[in-house]
């Protein structure tokens, strides 16, 4: 088997980083070669594995050298857990500049500097939605081959996996990228299994895996370890190992996905009956005014 080139995309805060860290140290557990490629700003898609607050950044370390040229892969590149390989990309302070651009520079770096040789698996932790071309990057270069789709049940989450979908419509007839699954980072709300089932038939893929919620999850990242290296015995521990064991038997199941809209996703929340349908006159009054 080559070199798997995968993504973890999801929106903002949906615990995509720590179930990408969690996966992946189940995968180098498994005997992988695993190589992750922060492409946040915030550079904490490494944290769990090196048990630190945050790593260094390529782009602070080529401000600091002058330039990226002057920079060798062992400034750059640190090894935690299971000796998976790890940098973070970086991105400009808040408010300046296109963190996008830290992604498409520091993937040159790595590709030119050999980074990818003797590696299983490289795995691109993406900020948030696809809005910015550079984010999209791993998807429109033709990087990633498989993108999971971290989600919930939560409207917004379930509105961001669509529009990743969009993203990798967008590119996929140009290039390699398909939609690998969704994984479901549960969060307690309503039918949410149901809900996650639904939108994956609707994309055209599936749910690769259902991740239960547990507050061992939020000890271990207080002491910056995976669960898989804190609390091996756990079953959560047992459920990332089983999402790694999905991830990597699903070789060439990856499908071009088939976004809905706006008003078909609401339609699936009121199918579940999560959303009930609202008469137009009742829109913006307050439950005060409802029941006056």
């Amino acid at each position: 088997m080559g070199l798997r080139q995968i993504a973890f995309y999801g929106k903002g805060g949906i615990g995509k980083s720590t179930t990408s860290q969690n996966t992946l140290a189940a995968l180098a557990q498994m005997g992988h070669k695993i190589l992750i490629v922060g492409c946040d700003p915030k550079a904490d898609s490494t944290r769990l594995i090196l048990h630190a607050k945050a790593q260094d950044t390529i782009l602070s370390l080529a401000a600091n050298a002058g330039s990226v040229e002057d920079l060798e892969l062992e400034d750059v590149m640190k090894i935690g857990f299971e000796d998976i390989k790890c940098v973070e990309s970086g991105g400009p302070e808040p408010g300046v500049g296109c963190a996008g651009r830290g992604v498409i520079t520091s993937i040159n770096f790595l590709e030119e500097n050999g980074a990818y040789e003797d590696i299983d698996y490289v795995s691109y932790d993406v900020l948030g939605d696809v809005v910015c071309g550079g984010f999209a990057m791993p998807i429109r270069e033709n990087k990633a081959q498989e993108i999971y789709i971290v989600m919930s049940g939560e409207m917004m989450a379930m509105y961001a996996a669509n529009n990743i979908s969009k993203g990798i419509l967008k590119y996929a007839n140009s290039g390699g990228v398909r939609l690998g699954g969704l994984v479901c980072n549960e969060r307690q709300t309503d039918k949410e299994y149901e809900l996650a089932e639904s939108l994956a038939k609707k994309l055209g893929t599936e749910l690769i895996y259902f991740v239960p919620r547990d507050n061992i999850v939020q000890h271990a990242e207080l002491r910056r370890m995976t669960v898989v290296e804190y609390a091996p015995e756990s079953q959560q521990a047992q459920h990332y190992r089983n999402l790694a064991t999905k991830v990597h038997a699903n070789v060439g199941n990856g499908i071009i996905p088939t976004p809905i809209t706006m008003d078909e996703l609401e339609d699936l929340l009121m199918e579940h009956g999560i959303m009930k349908a609202v008469d137009e006159s009742q829109v913006g009054k307050t439950a005060a005014e409802l029941t006056a």
